[in-house]
């Protein structure tokens, strides 16, 4: 499949969206807010989950209809696959999520800004692979899958990858890394979303019957992720329903984004 200027550009805006997230550490002083943190951990899980459902899992069934009854199969599998591929990497990446002080995977001697950044490379991971296969339906033609639509999930990405990107500087710079550090980690840590989605694009072209399947094993990775990862983080510390309402917010710009455009 030809990566046009169009798809370029669409790969491109996550990661963009990580970058400017990144650069928050040359305007903002101190370390960031639990406060900060529940908002940005849950608008992202909240797109990350409507971006699942609307544009993977929905275009995954409607592409398999001519199963008829047995439609569910290839979303099942595919979802069972992507959640599982997510629990192997855990498992095998040394990593430490946000304030957390358990590192998780096997042992390493890696610094504990990098078992961080790692972290969050590790979520980034199934956002670019979400990214390429909608693109790469998309060129197919033989799903319902507009440019626009494709559009959506890319803005609906980059939107909730601009908290992700302060998520993972500001605390680097908190803990005495430079600014230019800091923001170089964020940015690196996002530079796996465009490679993921080029990837993601070339060998869905070779495969292209397997498209509900593959579809459906972003959106799973993807849940893996919120599950694992941002619902524990927005919950985290003393009671607040601000994580939820924010996941709420989530939710329904990336349902608002992918219903207008798409």
């Amino acid at each position: 499949m030809e990566l046009t200027p169009t798809v370029i550009k669409g790969l491109l805006l996550p990661f963009l969206g990580t970058a400017l997230g990144s650069a928050c550490v040359f305007f903002m002083r101190g370390r960031m807010s639990r406060r900060v943190q529940r908002i940005f951990t849950g608008f992202a899980g909240g797109v990350m989950t409507a971006a699942s459902i609307w544009s993977l899992l929905i275009p995954a069934m409607e592409q398999a209809a001519d199963m008829g009854k047995f439609s569910f199969v290839p979303a099942v599998a595919g979802f069972w696959a992507g959640v599982l591929f997510l629990l192997l990497l855990d498992n095998i990446i040394p990593h430490l999520h946000l304030d957390s002080d358990k590192p998780e995977g096997p042992e390493s001697k890696l610094s504990h800004s990098a078992k961080l950044m790692l972290a969050v490379t590790l979520h980034n991971i199934p956002e670019g692979m979400a990214v390429g296969v909608v693109y790469a339906a998309m060129l197919a033609g033989e799903t319902d899958i507009s440019a626009s639509a494709a559009l959506a999930l890319s803005l609906g990405i980059a939107i909730q990858n601009f908290p992700e990107g302060a998520v993972i500087s500001m605390p680097l710079r908190s803990r005495g890394t430079g600014r230019l550090r800091a923001f170089g980690a964020g940015v690196l840590s996002g530079a796996v979303e465009p490679l993921g989605a080029a990837a993601t694009i070339l060998a869905a072209g070779l495969i292209t019957p397997m498209m509900p399947y593959l579809l459906s094993f972003a959106a799973g990775a993807m849940i893996y992720v919120v599950v694992e990862e941002l619902v524990p983080e927005m919950n985290a510390g003393e009671h607040s329903n601000l994580g939820t309402l924010c996941f709420a917010a989530g939710f329904t710009v990336m349902l608002t984004l992918d219903v207008a455009l798409g």
